[in-house]
């Protein structure tokens, strides 16, 4: 089918050096700081942030930052300042996507931040991550591991996110992790309208968090952008949605073709989508917020100077 934006072939590792390792992002509102030892991603999600029009390669070439580990050690250790926000690992792709498994360049980085006693959240949707779960448990009292878990029905997430593990693959990580006394979130982002936004979709997923003991469960609604919408139009398609790209159209409140940057879904269908995740969240027990042990803290640069720990080698 025209647009379809994934294919049976794996994709292409390539090695680089970088410059810098950490930067600043913001986020609906948000800002703060964040690390990507990966550029480009294997999942294919059909709805990814990240893919656009300077990154065409993005699904089928993955390219390792080679030096990131070295190059955040030398920005930590000449970190203007005494304090330092919480790191997001990683806001432009999966840093536990399987080309983890070769380089190894996520827990070299998770060291370093470790080293300098940097706070730090990990977001991710693999099950990649079980093979740092003591590092990870470690560490609990200063970091929090974020599964993003879109939908529980196998027959949705081979079209929309096909290099993803299946959520009871990923939902087993996360209760080793909870097991482990880490503090584990579910982030339910996107809810796509007419495929994920349902009673039975939500209450799958937040069922399964709180099988897993997970904490803290939150979501957002799928945001809209010229090749996002190219890809959700086959998705709506390939899943058999009847009028779902018109549908689309009067939820979204747009016309084709879409031009400009983000598009938002209609206000109250979006509040009303949200506001019934909370409530299912909130009945069960868990927070619909972020953890409060996780934020800015003091730089420990005593270390500086020290042997270096990056002396995990990938195989």
């Amino acid at each position: 089918m025209s647009g379809l934006w994934y294919n049976m072939q794996a994709p292409e590792y390539e090695q680089k050096a970088s410059k810098s390792i950490i930067h600043p992002f913001s986020v609906k509102g948000y800002g703060g700081l964040t690390i990507n030892p990966y550029q480009g991603c294997q999942h294919r999600c059909a709805y990814c942030y990240a893919t656009y029009e300077w990154s065409p390669e993005f699904y089928d070439r993955i390219y390792a930052k080679s030096n990131a580990p070295e190059v955040l050690e030398r920005e930590l250790a000449s970190w203007k300042g005494s304090r330092i926000n919480p790191v997001m690992v990683s806001s432009a792709t999966d840093a536990y996507q399987p080309a983890e498994l070769r380089y190894g360049l996520t827990r070299r980085c998770i060291q370093v931040l470790q080293k300098y006693n940097v706070p730090y959240y990990v977001f991710t949707k693999s099950a990649v991550i079980e093979r740092d779960l003591e590092l990870h448990a470690g560490y609990s009292q200063n970091c929090f591991i974020v599964w993003s878990v879109t939908t529980c029905n196998e027959g949705i997430r081979r079209i929309v996110e096909p290099g993803t593990p299946p959520a009871a693959r990923i939902f087993e990580a996360i209760e080793k992790f909870a097991s482990a006394g880490v503090a584990c979130g579910v982030n339910v982002d996107p809810i796509m309208p007419l495929v994920t936004d349902s009673d039975d979709e939500l209450g799958a997923v937040v069922d399964a968090c709180k099988n897993a003991r997970v904490r803290y469960v939150f979501g957002a609604m799928l945001r809209l952008r010229t090749d996002i919408w190219d890809r959700m139009k086959s998705v709506l398609a390939l899943l058999g949605v009847e009028n779902g790209a018109e549908q689309y159209k009067k939820i979204y409140g747009f016309e084709e073709p879409l031009s400009g940057s983000y598009v938002a879904c209609d206000k109250d269908y979006g509040k009303q989508v949200t506001c019934r995740l909370g409530d299912m969240v909130r009945a069960r027990g868990m927070s619909s917020g972020f953890p409060e042990h996780v934020g800015p803290r003091e730089i420990d640069r005593s270390c500086t100077g020290q042997k270096s720990i990056l002396n995990y080698v990938a195989v």
